[in-house]
């Protein structure tokens, strides 16, 4: 099954005074002093009914927003936006993208009014010095942003903006990339990955007596086996493994025949510090083929 198909089947299953106010804000920014080291997360977003529904992971997400610090602006690193060449959106006023097909009109009418960012979106071209990072005024917030963001930030109050995945880059160029950002740690900027550990949209598969939930628990043992190799490469801190994990074992290959899900992990990786705390939520498989485990470095 493609994912256009896929993605269609799940189907079944005061303004003005805020934006004056972060408009000031983002005016003062750059003359801010140094924060202390803001976490980074990489969330494994799954269904974009996660963003409407009350279910165990939108009530996860909700649990971790409420105990982060609160970040000057987000950084957000989309499986769903992929370019040649790297960009950073620097809107005003970024639409909410609904780019997918099927759902419910309630989906399709939800709406996330965050504000962009252009003093992050100058930030981020300054930091990355590998390549060039151009600024797109198009794009807008995809759903592999606003349905984590939605749950993590409902008032949408929080500036955010989109870096693309340039998709002629290595996984290791990628990475290398994501280390440049680190400086945006330290000026209240909440960097996010957001894809999925484990999403293969060829072997999905719902729980035998659950065909109607798509997220009831359920892995196939490659899966499951993936899901837990890399959490324990995460663990140790073996970066190396997880930049090759096409060359790791046959269930890390089954786990990402297709990138994009998987990089935004590595931007999450590459910017862990020594001393940072690692922790996992939402760990559980879904659909067969994918699983909704979400990483959290640093403290929160």
């Amino acid at each position: 099954m493609d994912r256009k198909n896929f993605i269609k089947s799940l189907a079944m299953f005061p303004l003005a005074s805020t934006a004056l106010r972060l408009s000031a804000l983002e005016q003062m920014a750059s003359s801010l002093p140094a924060t202390d080291l803001m976490p980074v997360l990489f969330v494994g977003h799954g269904s974009p009914m996660n963003a409407i529904e009350d279910n165990r992971f939108s009530r996860e997400m909700k649990a971790v927003g409420k105990k982060l610090p609160r970040p000057q602006a987000i950084l957000m690193v989309s499986a769903h936006w992929e370019t040649r060449g790297t960009l950073v959106t620097a809107m005003e006023k970024p639409e909410t993208i609904h780019d997918f097909g099927g759902f419910p009109k309630e989906l399709f009418e939800t709406q996330y009014p965050a504000p962009g960012s252009k003093w992050l979106a100058e930030e981020t071209r300054k930091a990355v010095t590998s390549t060039a990072v151009g600024l797109d005024y198009r794009w807008g917030l995809d759903h592999g942003c606003w349905s984590v963001t939605k749950n993590l930030y409902p008032n949408a109050d929080v500036p955010v903006i989109q870096l693309s995945l340039d998709y002629t880059l290595s996984p290791q160029a990628h990475y290398d990339l994501a280390k440049q950002l680190y400086a945006l740690r330290k000026k209240g900027v909440l960097i996010i990955g957001s894809g999925n550990m484990v999403h293969n949209f060829g072997y999905v598969s719902l729980a035998p007596g659950h065909e109607n939930d798509f997220n009831h628990p359920f892995g196939h043992p490659w899966a499951l086996e993936a899901n837990e190799t890399f959490k324990k490469l995460i663990n140790t801190g073996d970066h190396k493994s997880l930049i090759n994990y096409k060359s790791y074992s046959k269930a890390t290959q089954l786990a990402a025949p297709t990138p994009e899900h998987y990089l935004p992990l590595l931007y999450t990786l590459a910017l862990q510090d020594k001393q940072d705390d690692v922790s996992f939520f939402n760990d559980a498989p879904v659909a067969g083929s994918f699983t909704m485990t979400s990483v959290i470095i640093g403290k929160m």
